[in-house]
Order: structure tokens, then C-alpha cells, then sequence
């Protein structure tokens, strides 16, 4: 070890457990088995889940075809008439809980990424894992006319691919912000123009259907895209929190991380892969949705004043977001229904512009 004394790793050390144990923080558990929960974090991610299912009721109530909440909790415990059930369970139920799927998988995802960077400013359709998985899909789609299922792994496949690039690119004795941020966006214009490309070659109706897919968009979804986006959810999210320890160590740097027991350049490409995992799977299940995965970090960082940005409630706010956007975009404008991801990206883009701005002014860009 070079520049730092046994004495700055002990305290660096000692802080961080004075830290894990602060006044809002409780640690339950018996018998060798303990829990540490910040309480702030918590509270807000009961209270934001909370939204998410009133949303949820909100969203099976209102459309075309109008019922009240009595009407939709008949539905789903199995009580109505079949045309409100059909409506309710086969028509929209599976929609709302894609969204709120995808909201939290793109959120977990944005959370990890600026984390792992100490920038707000990273997420994955800004660095361009969002591109790749785009470019795969649509190179699914085009070339080889996939199922849902093949243009979920070509999205996978592509995202992470996307992600192991970016890292060699951008790692120079750890990850800088600014560094991923701009290599980023290099690797994202050249997965865009391959995304064009691919839809100039194709005929009218697949250029068509991938269209629609690369704006992002929650029509038509049924029950093989709950259960992608959900195994998705219960396979990665546990990797996520288990992978929380590493990732709080790496916020002291990789020297004081390896010095406290923590292999900082494993833990750096675990976290890599799955925050790229989790933004494949919900690009493809919905398309790239825009700008969730930057927002809803920094709404909970807000929220918290400051503090670590807490993964349970980021989750929760990704799903409010992409499931209050769905809403719109199905009964705000008319007759005419608009993809999701146009009105994440009309929300989302004044949130960007103002974090550029804050960042110049606050000199933490990256």
C-alpha cells in the first residue's frame, strides 16, 4: 500500500463504522444474524411504496373503459362480471405492473451506476448501456425477427457487453465520473448510429416494430412481460443488496476499499454487471425509457437531504415515475396514446438540464 499510513485506514475504518451506526440507523437481529436499516431510508421507501400501489389502483381504474376502485378490487379478488375482469386482469394489470417492474429495475440500476462513479450525472442511457441493449434489440428484431424472448437476451447480451467496454475505457486506477460520463456518450453515438443503420436495411413493417420499441413503450404488455421483468427483479436485486457492503466500502476509495478486506476490482465489475443486467431486462420488456434512471436516485437523494441515496426507495420512485408517466401517456391526450418513454423524456429533460447546471456551479461535475 502506498500514501495512506495504518493509522488513516483504521480511521477511515472507524468512521465508516461510526457511520453504519449512526443515530438514524438500527441494527436488528439476534443470535449472530443482524440487520442494519437506516430509518430515514426506510420510512421513505414504505411511504413511496404506498404511492406506487395507489397509482397502481389509479392506473386499473382509469381509461376507455372507466370503473371505480370497488370495482377494480372486485375484479381482482375474482368478483365482477367477466367484462370488468378481462378489462382489469388481462387488459391492464398486466401494463401497471410492467411499469412499476421497469421503474424499479431502471432505478436500482441509475442508483448503483452513480454510486459507483460519485457522479449524478451517470446512468445507464446516458453512458450507454441503455444504447447497447438498444442496438442489440434492434439488431434482434431486424435481422433475425426474434421473440420477446430473444430480444430480451440480444438486449442483455448487448448491455453488458456495452458495460465491460465502457469499463476498460474508462478505468484508469479506479472509475472518475467525468471520465465514464464522456466516454459514455462517445460509445452511445456510435451504438445509435448502428441503431439507425439497422433500420434503414430493414423492410417498412419491422422498421415499424422496432420504432415503437426504441421509443419506449408499455402497450400491449401481458403476462410473459411480467414474468420477465419480475424474474429479472427477484434474480438481481438480492445481488444488489448483497452488494451494498462493497459498494459503501468504495466510497472511501479503492485503496482504503482493499486495505478494509474488500477486492475493490471485482467488486467494481460485479456492480457493473448488474446494474447493466437490470437495465437490459427492463429495456427489454418496455424499450429505453428515458431518464428514469437518472431521476429517481437523485428524487430520493433530495428526499434525504443529502444522504447516501437509499436503493429500496430509489426503486420505489422509479416505479411511481414510470407507472404515473403510463398514465399520462394513456389518458392525457386525448383519444391518441403516446409511448411512455415520450413523456419520461419530456419530464426527465428540464431534471438533466438542471443537474448540468447545478454541477457548474457547484464545480462537482464528475
Amino acid at each position: 500500500m502506498t500514501g495512506r499510513s495504518e493509522t488513516d485506514l483504521k480511521g477511515a475504518a472507524g468512521r465508516r463504522r461510526a457511520g453504519e451506526r449512526g443515530p438514524e440507523t438500527r441494527i436488528i437481529g439476534s443470535g449472530g444474524v443482524s440487520l442494519r436499516v437506516h430509518v430515514p431510508s426506510a420510512l421513505l421507501g414504505a411511504a413511496l411504496s404506498v404511492l406506487a400501489a395507489a397509482t397502481a389502483v389509479l392506473s386499473l381504474a382509469v381509461g376507455d373503459f372507466a370503473m371505480g376502485v370497488d370495482q377494480v378490487v372486485a375484479a381482482l379478488a375474482g368478483r365482477a362480471d367477466l367484462l370488468t375482469t378481462h378489462v382489469v386482469v388481462d387488459l391492464r394489470l398486466p401494463r401497471v405492473l410492467t411499469a412499476l417492474g421497469v421503474g424499479a429495475a431502471l432505478a436500482l440500476s441509475g442508483g448503483l451506476l452513480q454510486r459507483l462513479a460519485h457522479n449524478p450525472l451517470v446512468s445507464p442511457d446516458i453512458i450507454g448501456v441503455g444504447a447497447g441493449a438498444t442496438a442489440a434489440a434492434v439488431l434482434t428484431i431486424v435481422v433475425f425477427g426474434g421473440s420477446a424472448a430473444a430480444i430480451a437476451s440480444g438486449a442483455l447480451v448487448g448491455a453488458v457487453t456495452t458495460a465491460l467496454l465502457l469499463y476498460l475505457l474508462a478505468y484508469r486506477r479506479g472509475i472518475s465520473g467525468q471520465r465514464l460520463v464522456l466516454v459514455g456518450i462517445a460509445v452511445t453515438a456510435m451504438l445509435s448510429a448502428v441503431t439507425s443503420y439497422l433500420l434503414t436495411r430493414a423492410e417498412i413493417g419491422t422498421a415499424q416494430r422496432a420504432m415503437i420499441w426504441i421509443t419506449g413503450s408499455l402497450a400491449n404488455r401481458d403476462w410473459a412481460h411480467v414474468a420477465t421483468i419480475l424474474l429479472a427483479l427477484v434474480v438481481l436485486a438480492p445481488a444488489v443488496f448483497a452488494l451494498a457492503r462493497p459498494l459503501g466500502l468504495l466510497q472511501f476509495g479503492e485503496e482504503t476499499a482493499t486495505a478494509l478486506g474488500n477486492r475493490a476490482a471485482l467488486s467494481r465489475g460485479a456492480l457493473l454487471f448488474t446494474a447493466a443486467a437490470l437495465a437490459a431486462m427492463a429495456t427489454a420488456v418496455a424499450g429505453p425509457v428515458a431518464f428514469v434512471a437518472l431521476v429517481a436516485p437523485q428524487i430520493v437523494r433530495r428526499m434525504l437531504r443529502g444522504r447516501a441515496v437509499g436503493l429500496f426507495p430509489a426503486a420505489a420512485c422509479g416505479g411511481v415515475l414510470v407507472a404515473v408517466s403510463d398514465l399520462i401517456a394513456r389518458t392525457a391526450f386525448g383519444g391518441s396514446e403516446l409511448p411512455v418513454g415520450v413523456v419520461t423524456g419530456i419530464l426527465g429533460a428540464p431534471y438533466l438540464l438542471y443537474l448540468l447546471a447545478r454541477s457548474n456551479r457547484t464545480g462537482r461535475g464528475g
